[in-house]
């Protein structure tokens, strides 16, 4: 595991907010049979993770600027450095009480990623890496896979949601990936699919209409663990970008040209 100040920072505020998680968890479960439902429960629970996390940031590095999906942005004296921060990635599943879902934190410095953790509390996996200090999954070191052949690839993907639109697009290119993939997997998480891409869970991944939040931190995961994280909309910079595609080299190019094939 990476010892250094940055993710000791960023890991102790993740744990914070995932025991908060954890016990609004069992509470939204047992929301389920109510006629009020779990909605509003849920989004008081992701504001409740997101405070948790800025206070403790704002504490560590009171001079950084912060880019949370709840609060929006707030600039920082620092000017170079940044918190990307998103306190629940994968809010439906929460919602209807389905343990996939994470805190990711990631750190921008002028303009790239260059640390991220990703925490999911329902497996106990804690996802980190640093700029030139690998990728790690709890106290191991993580490696993309190293498939090949893309009939024998395992894609994730990532339906667009209800009111999001691009669905005709999607369908395209779903259809297209799933003529030449051996299977494609939809698990309702952006950060953790892309974390799965880094240990070799999933083979390649790509998603539209993401915002900085949902990616930032696990785009380090995945260049540190050895594979490529490349914005899909032809924009140089990470943090502009909506669009994300990833993969090892081989998956990532040959993901890239059949979506753009099926364009």
């Amino acid at each position: 595991m990476i010892r250094s100040p940055f993710i000791s920072v960023m890991t102790d505020a993740a744990f914070k907010a995932a025991k908060s998680l954890r016990r609004d968890l069992g509470e939204v479960e047992a929301l389920q049979v109510s006629m009020k439902g779990p909605g509003d429960f849920v989004s008081a629970a992701d504001r409740r993770a997101e405070k948790i996390i800025r206070e403790s940031l704002t504490k560590a590095r009171p001079t950084y600027g912060l880019v949370m999906e709840e609060a929006g942005s707030i600039p920082g004296t620092d000017g170079a450095h940044r918190w990307h921060i998103d306190p629940l990635d994968g809010t439906t599943n929460f919602l209807h009480g389905i343990p996939q879902f994470c805190v990711s934190i990631g750190l921008e410095r002028d303009g790239d990623f260059v640390a991220g953790v990703v925490y999911d509390p329902a497996k106990d996996e804690m996802f980190v890496a640093e700029r030139g200090k690998g990728a790690y999954l709890n106290n191991r070191r993580i490696r993309v896979a190293g498939r090949r052949e893309f009939n024998q690839a395992l894609i994730g993907i990532a339906t667009p949601h209800l009111g999001r639109g691009g669905h005709p697009r999607f369908l395209k290119e779903l259809s297209a990936v799933m003529a030449r993939a051996a299977a494609t997997r939809r698990l309702g998480s952006a950060a953790l699919d892309i974390a799965y891409v880094a240990c070799g869970r999933l083979d390649a991944f790509w998603e539209r209409g993401l915002n900085s939040w949902d990616f930032g931190a696990a785009s380090v995961l995945v260049r540190e663990a050895g594979g490529l994280f490349s914005p899909l909309d032809g924009k140089k910079s990470l943090v502009e970008t909506r669009d994300v595609i990833c993969g090892n080299e081989v998956m990532q190019a040959e993901l890239d040209a059949i979506l753009k094939a099926a364009a």
